[in-house]
């Protein structure tokens, strides 16, 4: 993920792909269990907990800067019901930067593994990863979760939105 410029350094500390505050969106599941032809929508909103960003050239966006987060995911009534625990790694520096990001979604019956690259984040956009994997109730899960920006002051603010197939 791409740090955050000097400039938004402040309340919105280089936050990653998984910052999240709670907002009127939280955890919903659309459908039932997984079956062959039917798929199931997960929604949540997480707030970022732990973040460290490693550079490989300070002040700049170099190839091979890291970053780690750990996020609290909530439900639309804002209990928490799991984290997310996920690194990025830069592919490309400078402007177009690029980062690789394995993310994983610990929930109550199981984890939900994700990968993908993530190109847009100093304007904080939308991106998609692939679910790569589950265990307990997630187990052979596929499918994709997409990212939405909804805020980004006093801290970045996502929907993620679990698509499985």
């Amino acid at each position: 993920m791409r740090p955050i410029r000097a400039a938004g350094l402040g309340t919105a500390t280089l936050v990653t792909l998984l910052a999240f505050t709670p907002v009127a969106a939280g955890a919903t599941d659309e459908g039932s269990a997984q079956t062959k032809g039917k798929t199931r929508t997960l929604t949540f909103l997480a707030e970022v907990q732990q973040l460290t960003r490693f550079p490989v050239t300070p002040g700049s966006v170099s190839q091979g800067d890291r970053v780690v987060v750990r996020s609290d995911l909530f439900d639309e009534a804002h209990n928490k019901v799991g984290e997310t625990h996920g690194t990025c790694t830069t592919t490309r520096g400078g402007a177009d930067e690029a980062e690789q990001c394995l993310v994983t979604y610990v929930l109550p019956d199981g984890q939900i593994t994700t990968q993908g690259v993530y190109f847009d984040y100093i304007d904080q956009g939308p991106f998609d990863s692939a679910i790569t994997g589950g265990t307990g109730k997630y187990e052979k899960a596929r499918g994709s979760v997409h990212s939405e920006t909804i805020a980004t002051d006093p801290k970045v603010v996502r929907r993620f939105t679990i698509h499985l197939a």
